[in-house]
């Protein structure tokens, strides 16, 4: 079984989702073991020997700030943190977001300046490697103080309370410690701060579906192609001279990747009557390139915060230093997470336009995609179905990160309402899966309609290999188990990102 060793070292994207579908265990390694009783040391010699207020270790919390804690009640304070912040609402966050919460919280906290004991942080790794998932709300959480709500219900089951997911079945903390022998941890000054502090419930979206949208931006290039051909569309705006006076580098890429799919192609490379392809087609590379310009920003900023201390205060050793400040403060991710949400919406909003280009009765393809249109409605309502998911990203794209309203008595007085943009860009980026499963389902039938011509030998295979799931319509039957079928394809599709970008 391969092992991943938790250290400072840089954790990518690529490694993030290397450990994910891996099923790599969790190794706290020496470096990281003594950065955390270094840091625990000092907050323990700290509190022995000054009684002076440092916040969250020996005071209330927000706007309690002012209460001073007696040093016999520190371990309490702690854990009524804890349950007192478990406020978390609406539908249960899946578990392979809740199992990138776990490694990135387990990440934060190995850095050495969270004060954290290192039983703690070890029986999170034993979460993760046992594959025990803390159930989490996703309603809950401002995006300020950190994803407080979300992350105290993570923390739950270290105290023996909460629920969790183990193999899928839903258990009490209380069953789950015992059927593993775990003992409740007794959280230390600092602790339940630094578990509960923290962007890990937006962050592990973020990584999520930025993952996600990265694979899909492909796909859509292969799924546009597809549709390119079908439609008998041009290849002269993809090449490569009209990029290069306008060189942004999605675009270029985009572009070249289009042609390099539809190279072999006997039907774009046929003398054509029309002299333009509307927007949806001639636009591709612009469109999709921005989107991939987008998530490779987007990304950027979310391999810094998976990198980073985020709980609060941070804590200084060497320095001798313990600083509250506001490294918790979601609005990095926020924007980002609203600007995800955007460059997505737009990815299925261009696909839903080829959709109904390919249905339209032009270009020699029979209207709605069948030989018998009339006594057969054909691709009619597919393209219903994309418009209405469309229309609901769009409505979805309103920016969670321009609200902001005031807590904890005034104290935290600007919010980032980054945890709304993570599950508000979960709903579009699913809905953008769904939406180029129909353009799919749609392309592979125009296709067929242009035969005894080929396509390219690449998009022969895949449309070959898509068949073996989803076949030709010849009359009217079940669309939505077609479209099922077809997501489900999208969603198992495998990617090769082209060498250049």
């Amino acid at each position: 079984m391969k092992s991943h060793s938790i250290s400072s070292e840089f954790l990518s994207l690529e490694k993030v989702q290397e450990i994910i579908e891996s099923k790599t265990k969790l190794v706290l390694s020496e470096e990281a073991i003594e950065a955390v009783q270094a840091c625990r040391t000092y907050i323990d010699e700290k509190m022995a020997a000054s009684s002076t207020p440092i916040y969250g270790i020996n005071t209330g919390f927000g706007s309690l700030y002012n209460r001073s804690i007696s040093k016999e009640d520190l371990s309490l304070l702690q854990k009524n943190l804890v349950i007192s912040h478990a406020c978390g609402m609406g539908d249960e966050v899946p578990q392979e977001i809740v199992k990138l919460m776990l490694l990135l919280k387990i990440q934060s906290l190995s850095y050495g300046h969270s004060g954290v004991q290192v039983a703690t942080i070890q029986r999170l790794i034993d979460f993760y490697n046992k594959g025990v998932y803390p159930v989490v709300y996703q309603q809950g959480s401002l995006g300020a103080s950190g994803d407080l709500a979300p992350l105290a219900h993570l923390s739950l089951p270290l105290l023996n309370m909460g629920e969790v997911y183990y193999r899928n079945k839903k258990y009490s903390a209380e069953e789950i410690n015992a059927k593993f022998g775990w003992e409740p941890i007794t959280l230390q000054s600092k602790e339940g701060l630094a578990l509960l502090n923290g962007t890990q419930f937006m962050s592990a979206y973020a990584t999520w579906l930025v993952i996600k949208a990265e694979k899909l931006s492909w796909l859509a290039d292969i799924i546009a192609a597809v549709s390119l051909d079908a439609y008998d569309g041009r290849i002269e705006p993809f090449h490569i001279s009209v990029h290069i006076v306008r060189p942004h580098i999605g675009q270029i890429v985009t572009s070249s990747h289009i042609s390099q799919l539809l190279e072999g192609s006997e039907i774009i490379n046929r003398p054509k009557q029309h002299v333009q392809d509307p927007y949806s087609f001639r636009c591709i590379p612009q469109i999709h390139g921005a989107t991939k310009d987008s998530l490779t920003y987007i990304g950027s900023v979310i391999e810094t915060e998976i990198n980073s201390v985020t709980d609060n205060p941070t804590v200084f050793p060497e320095e001798d230093l313990i600083i509250s400040a506001g490294n918790f403060h979601g609005q990095p991710l926020a924007l980002v997470l609203d600007f995800l949400s955007l460059a997505m919406s737009e990815l299925a909003n261009v696909s839903e336009r080829r959709i109904y280009q390919l249905i339209a009765g032009k270009r020699e393809l029979p209207s709605f995609l069948v030989k018998n249109p009339g006594l057969n409605s054909g691709f009619m309502i597919p393209q219903y179905t994309a418009a209405s998911i469309v229309s609901q990203s769009k409505t979805l794209c309103m920016p969670s990160s321009a609200d902001s309203i005031e807590s904890s008595q005034g104290q935290e007085d600007h919010v980032s309402m980054g945890a709304n943009a993570a599950t508000k860009a979960f709903t579009i980026i699913n809905n953008t899966e769904k939406v180029l499963a129909i353009e799919l389902l749609n392309a592979a039938q125009a296709l067929e309609f242009r035969r005894p011509l080929k396509s390219s030998p690449f998009i022969e295979e895949f449309v070959e290999s898509y068949r073996k799931v989803v076949p030709f319509v010849e009359d009217d039957q079940l669309m939505y188990k077609l479209i099922h079928a077809s997501q489900e394809f999208v969603k198992n599709a495998r990617v090769i990102v082209p060498e250049e970008y």
